[in-house]
């Protein structure tokens, strides 16, 4: 029985690459924001400040923007394995058995794949 209900081809995982780089690169600069006025409320505690507010309000769109970007990989079924790196796993079959077909950011093409559990020492080429 498949864990997933999803699987990918090497080319429709393709594909969906252009877009992944975007969403990505989306994430990057919300998180990026997100530091930033991590940083800033807690300058303020440390202050005594009021942290109610214009940076609060910022955070709070800030993270349901992340949540909204997060839910298109998940509505696919693309897994998120390593946001720092950009390390994406789309489910996909070799044969008969469910693996991951695996791609990091600055990767040219999908060219490797493991098996559910390996994970990322797992990888091998396709």
């Amino acid at each position: 029985m498949p864990e997933f209900k999803k699987h990918y081809t090497r080319e429709e995982a393709r594909q969906l690459l252009p877009l992944v780089r975007q969403w990505l690169e989306e994430l990057t600069r919300v998180r990026n924001l997100l530091r930033q006025y991590e940083e800033s409320l807690a300058k303020s505690l440390g202050l005594g400040d009021d942290l109610g507010g214009e940076v609060v309000n910022k955070q709070v769109k800030c993270l349901a923007e992340a949540k909204q970007i997060l839910l298109r990989f998940q509505k696919r079924e693309i897994q998120v394995k390593d946001l720092d790196r950009g390390l994406i796993d789309f489910p996909a079959f070799i044969g008969s058995k469910e693996v991951f077909l695996c791609w990091e950011n600055g990767e040219e093409d999908i060219e490797f794949w493991h098996d559910l559990e390996s994970g990322y020492a797992g990888r091998e080429r396709l």
